[in-house]
């Protein structure tokens, strides 16, 4: 019997090597920042697509700011589980809580008060720690409309927001609210209906560490 031989690479640093080769070959990097370009080689590699970034709005500051406040202890508020999960806490620099309020006991009754989604409702838990907090939101929509209407109503201002929820019904809308907000937040969106919680933690982990190819933080 014929056995069938498969040629592949096995090799895990060469994988992660090439990979990251064929996107900077492939990708158009040319009108991001240094900081902003490796963030969004990272995303590029979740997504698995080089046309990402004509894709890809941001303020210039948003890496600078969000890796300051991560070297500042700041936590990390997430909009999902799948989000809070993908973030690679060996990367954090100074074991920054990573927070999500999906499952807090508080939350369906809060909804119900609100008449909103649990998503959107567990922004209202962020607000006491959200000044100068990195927010990574990759789900849901509802969640980046009441982070905006919090920052509005309070004047509380994250110190980043990675914004990239994904869908058919609102996704578009809040990355835009959040790209054209009056109140100088720093962002990373990935315009229209694409996103994810995959794409949002590539992003938080190439902002904790400045190495493509290690879990190391270096600063």
């Amino acid at each position: 019997m014929e056995t069938t031989k498969y040629e592949y690479i096995i090799d895990g640093a060469e994988i992660y090597e090439k990979s990251f080769s064929i996107i900077r070959e492939e990708a158009d990097l040319s009108r991001f920042p240094k900081d902003v370009a490796n963030v969004a080689v990272r995303m590029i590699h979740a997504a698995a697509d080089t046309n990402l970034p004509e894709l890809i709005e941001f303020t210039p500051g948003v890496v600078q700011a969000c890796r300051d406040a991560l070297w500042s202890g700041a936590p990390i508020f997430c909009d999902s589980t799948m989000t809070a999960t993908g973030i690679i806490r060996s990367r954090l620099p100074k074991n920054n809580e990573v927070i999500c309020y999906l499952k807090d006991p508080r939350l369906p009754e809060l909804a119900k008060k609100l008449g909103t989604t649990k998503t959107a409702a567990a922004v209202d838990l962020w607000a006491e720690r959200l000044e100068g907090a990195v927010v990574a939101i990759g789900n849901a929509p509802t969640a980046l409309f009441r982070l905006l209407e919090i920052v509005r109503d309070t004047g509380v201002k994250p110190a980043g927001v990675i914004g990239i929820p994904v869908g058919f019904v609102g996704a578009a809308e809040s990355k835009q609210a959040l790209v054209d907000n009056p109140y100088g937040l720093e962002y990373l969106v990935v315009s229209g209906r694409r996103g994810g919680s995959a794409m949002a933690v590539s992003a938080v982990n190439a902002i904790a560490s400045t190495d493509e190819r290690t879990n190391q933080v270096k600063r």
